[in-house]
């Protein structure tokens, strides 16, 4: 049965209820008056206290996934460029992955590290090459990391991925340091939960892979993986071992899109109904080429038309929710959906472990890579670019580190006034990143960014501060935020 607040994973994530879902859309999909209805109740609306989004269910928003009406779809895009700016702006947060062991006891049949692989070199990073890793990342500019490893319980116990994250915050190089610092490792304990909280991690983040038990259980034949419930059930751990901010996202191409849009829809809405609060993001992988990998295997792959109606739609359905988009995807497909909802990218990722370290933005280790990376630009080119866009790159950390985190932060997201701090807060890192790492062509551009942008800042006396502040750093002060 059905049940929303359940914490029982096949209860919140009811097949029954996906597939009465499915039938529901694909049933209403030329509904152009239901459509119409649940377009017009996800729209922005301003108040007394600045703006608010209704957001949709799992159904309503499967809706408009199965309408193939184009009028429709132009509509929806519309209405997800319309929320993105009325809740983020234009700005886009940057990060890099910082893979710090591929040794794993799992059997995933669609990922490299799969313990049955014999072609992949397993390494695992010593805290000195982890100290040299940061400072390579530090010195492109990054000052968010999102760290990944695999499920080893010999190899990468809690405690190594702990003093990895003790490292990597004490690392000081120039005028570089690491401010935020996301984990995404496999699920674990109420207890291990506690721990990462109290090592001041950032967001906590699992994909899920798939939703749908069955195709779980067989993509994840052997390991500790292989338990769907214990999966699944995670993010309320983690949220009962105190980490406010966690992530969720699916694998698409493991199974069918619009199965999984579904489940993670009523994964977002699971987390809402018993935690008061939403995921903090939504990453949007796909299936990628890698060692021993060959994604044309695996038959639900979806095109780009339907990766960028998947995007937009997530956006319409939580309109606080981050998004995020990886290297996985080209240049031209990150630029196609950046305005649709996508609210955080990486930049001059690497996939490998000990990736960054010894290596120019032009060569690049391939094998231990995760995943083929497709956009392979360096951090700064991605920034140029998002800038020529007219987008703000931004470096900002603050929410995390003033405590505005879980549903203080939600609170202003959903009126829309987060972005009185987000804003300017963005400007002035990218002023940091623009004094200490940037080409000068970048530099050329950002300054006049800047200058345009923050004529923006609608409060006066945020405004007379940030310009303040701006001058600061051109003068070598670093780290002011809202």
């Amino acid at each position: 049965m059905y049940d929303v607040k359940s914490l029982k994973a096949e209860e919140f994530i009811n097949h029954e209820e996906i597939l009465s879902t499915l039938e529901y859309a694909e049933q209403n999909k030329h509904n152009r008056e239901l459509i119409e209805e649940i377009l017009e109740k996800a729209r922005p609306k301003k108040t007394g206290k600045g703006v608010e989004c209704a957001g949709l269910t799992h159904r309503e928003a499967s809706v408009l996934l199965a309408c193939d009406i184009p009028e429709m779809t132009e509509k929806m895009y519309s209405l997800a460029r319309e929320i993105k700016e009325a809740f983020y702006g234009n700005r886009i947060v940057m990060f890099a992955p910082l893979y710090l062991s591929n040794y794993c006891v799992n059997q995933c049949v669609y990922c490299p590290y799969h313990y049955q692989n014999k072609e992949i070199p397993r390494k695992k990073l010593t805290q000195e090459e982890v100290r040299q890793e940061v400072i390579a990342l530090q010195d492109m500019g990054h000052k968010r990391l999102a760290i990944e490893a695999g499920e080893d319980p010999v190899n990468n116990p809690i405690e190594y991925i702990l003093e990895c994250i003790k490292t990597i915050y004490s690392i000081k190089h120039k005028n570089g340091d690491i401010r935020r610092v996301n984990v995404n490792i496999a699920a674990t304990t109420v207890e291990n939960y506690r721990k990462l909280r109290d090592a001041g991690i950032g967001t906590y983040i699992l994909f899920q892979e798939t939703y749908h038990k069955e195709s779980y259980e067989a993509l994840h034949p052997a390991g500790p993986k292989h338990n769907y419930t214990y999966h699944t059930e995670a993010m309320d751990r983690a949220m009962e071992g105190g980490i406010d901010d966690v992530g969720l996202g699916v694998l698409f191409g493991l199974d069918k899109y619009k199965y999984e849009f579904a489940g993670l829809l009523m994964h977002a809405e699971h987390l809402e109904a018993v935690h008061g609060v939403g995921p903090h993001t939504i990453s949007v992988p796909r299936l990628k080429r890698a060692s021993d990998i060959d994604p044309t295997q695996f038959d639900n792959g979806i095109d780009d038309d339907t990766f960028a109606k998947i995007i937009a739609c997530i956006r319409i359905a939580v309109p606080y929710t981050g998004m995020i988009i990886s290297t996985r995807e080209s240049e031209e497909c990150r630029s196609k959906v950046l305005g649709l909802g996508v609210s955080q990218i990486s930049g001059g990722s690497r996939t490998s472990v000990g990736g960054y370290a010894g290596y120019s933005d032009e060569e690049r280790p391939h094998d231990t890579e995760q995943f083929d990376v497709s956009d392979q630009r360096s951090l700064d080119e991605v920034v140029k670019w998002l800038m020529d866009l007219g987008y703000i790159p931004s470096f900002c950390t603050a929410c995390y580190r003033e405590g505005r985190t879980g549903d203080r932060f939600m609170q202003l997201c959903k009126i829309g006034q987060i972005q009185n701090c987000c804003h300017p807060n963005a400007l002035m890192t990218l002023q940091e990143y623009l004094e200490d790492y940037a080409h000068p062509d970048t530099k050329e551009v950002g300054e006049a960014l800047i200058k345009r942008e923050i004529e923006n800042v609608t409060n006066p006396k945020v405004k007379e501060i940030a310009i303040a502040n701006l001058d600061a750093i051109k003068n070598g002060k670093r780290d002011f935020r809202f």
